[in-house]
């Protein structure tokens, strides 16, 4: 099992997420600030190789308004040879990397505007992993989005305008059940109906599911992952305690996490964890801690 978290490290002082507004863009501006975030990247990637965490989720604002009008530089070709030296680094140390864009990316949307605007995004996203030269174990994470009064109508739109979608872009989604709209089962009758792969929210699964258990859950979703697709990937967080609910846990809970591992064991589930904690890196590290207590590989 490999232990991530998503976007950014608290530990060092290098953030990988910088942007600006969109009225001060120029390409100056842009190339300087992509430039920086690629550097943050490695530093980041440098910094949980140290730690044995292994999986890390990229920001989405790597290379800012990428999938906006305004930009028109061709930032792919300017900066290939920074992702082909990252891409060797991730390849090289069996590093597993995924991606989860806003939740303003909305491929079911009624308005086809905002849905053509999301397919855009999503080719950013692929872009971005392609030059990295990641294999398809490479995840985009998408909700299926909004209900717009009918949840069956709005699952079809899902599954059609899905399969309108470039095999180079479609190869590299997965859908994951939500915490208010879309359960495991919803996300299950898309995979029927198009196989794309489900990654197992455990966190949205306490609060919104259809009375699974967590252990019949992960069984449920483990044959959604073809080969190529290497192996599941779970996101994985707790309710604060005293806060409102479906708020993400601030640090690890190590009570709930290794009743969580207990159960992936005894399923002898091979399986990647992204930490949805915020204090990220933080409770990574603990995270990979208890695995080695409970007799995981952590480190390839």
């Amino acid at each position: 099992m490999r232990i991530g978290y998503p976007c950014i490290n608290r530990t060092i002082d290098c953030k990988g997420d910088h942007t600006f507004r969109l009225h001060s863009y120029t390409e100056e501006r842009l190339i300087a600030t992509v430039a920086e975030n690629l550097a943050c990247l490695q530093q980041i990637l440098a910094f949980n190789l140290r730690h044995e965490l292994l999986f890390f989720r990229i920001t989405s604002d790597l290379v800012p308004f990428a999938s906006h009008p305004v930009n028109q530089f061709e930032w792919q070709a300017h900066f290939q040879p920074q992702f082909l030296e990252i891409g060797q680094f991730i390849a090289e140390h069996g590093i597993r990397i995924s991606m989860h864009p806003d939740q303003f990316t909305l491929i079911n949307s009624l308005d086809t505007a905002v849905f053509e605007r999301s397919v855009k995004e999503l080719e950013y996203h692929a872009e971005v992993l392609d030059l990295l030269g990641v294999d398809t174990s490479a995840k985009i994470q998408l909700h299926v989005g909004g209900i717009y009064g009918e949840k069956g109508k709005s699952m079809q739109r899902f599954v059609k305008r899905l399969e309108t979608l470039d095999e180079r872009l479609r190869r590299r989604l997965v859908i994951e059940n939500d915490d208010r709209l879309y359960t495991l089962r919803d996300c299950l009758r898309i995979h029927e109906e198009i196989g794309i792969p489900v990654l197992f929210d455990v966190f949205h699964h306490e609060v919104n599911s259809s009375g699974e258990t967590v252990r019949d859950a992960l069984i449920m979703v483990a044959p959604t992952w073809a080969q190529e697709d290497g192996v599941p990937m779970l996101d994985y967080s707790s309710q604060e305690p005293g806060e409102r609910a479906r708020k993400h846990a601030e640090t690890i809970d190590l009570a709930h996490f290794q009743q969580f591992v207990e159960t992936v064991r005894d399923l002898h589930l091979d399986c990647d964890l992204m930490l949805e904690i915020k204090d990220k890196e933080k409770s990574a590290v603990k995270a990979v801690a208890v695995l080695k207590e409970h007799g995981f590989e952590t480190f390839y």
